[in-house]
């Protein structure tokens, strides 16, 4: 009876590697995503926009194999010194269930109530499911956030966030 590890018991414990297969998933959609991309050829510019996500995805996969061939050969991640999180401790559901609550609701109210509404939901809901009990100035802090994010796109970066309801007022 032999007692070599098999291939399923060498990849027990390695949660390393489900990052290392995030990491080529993300490489090969950014690849993809740049070979579709269309530029005419320009003599002013022989390097062209997809250069880029080139090296992007290349670094991406890269970077995966490498992982993958460290957590195979025995490396571990090892968590910081100064990290206070007690492992064993279940998850605090009461936190992390308002937490998605808030992204979903802004996933699916952004195109309809625009980002100032939505965005307002967004982060006034993240900081009371994280435990801020001071509604009214929370809600206000999460508005003036959510304008400044919407006028700082909108104006320092030329992207144009949906208004919804609020269009002709912003």
């Amino acid at each position: 009876m032999s007692s070599a590890p098999t291939a399923a018991s060498r990849l027990t414990g390695r949660p390393e590697l489900g990052v290392a297969l995030l990491l080529g998933a993300a490489g090969v959609v950014v690849f993809l995503d740049a070979n579709g991309l269309t530029t005419p050829y320009s003599q002013s510019d022989p390097v062209g926009p997809k250069t880029v996500p080139f090296i992007v995805a290349g670094l991406l996969i890269v970077c995966a194999l490498l992982l993958a061939v460290d957590v195979l050969r025995g490396g571990k991640g090892e968590a910081e010194g100064g990290e206070d999180i007690d492992l064993a401790h279940p998850v605090d559901w009461k936190t992390v269930l308002p937490l998605v609550g808030a992204f979903v609701a802004n996933i699916l109210l952004i195109d309809w109530a625009g980002w100032v509404i939505s965005g307002t939901i967004l982060f006034w809901g993240s900081v009371w499911a994280l435990g801020g009990r001071h509604f009214v100035r929370d809600g206000l802090i999460s508005l003036a956030l959510s304008v400044l994010t919407f006028y700082g796109f909108y104006l320092g970066l030329g992207i144009a966030l949906p208004a919804g309801l609020l269009e002709g007022v912003l």
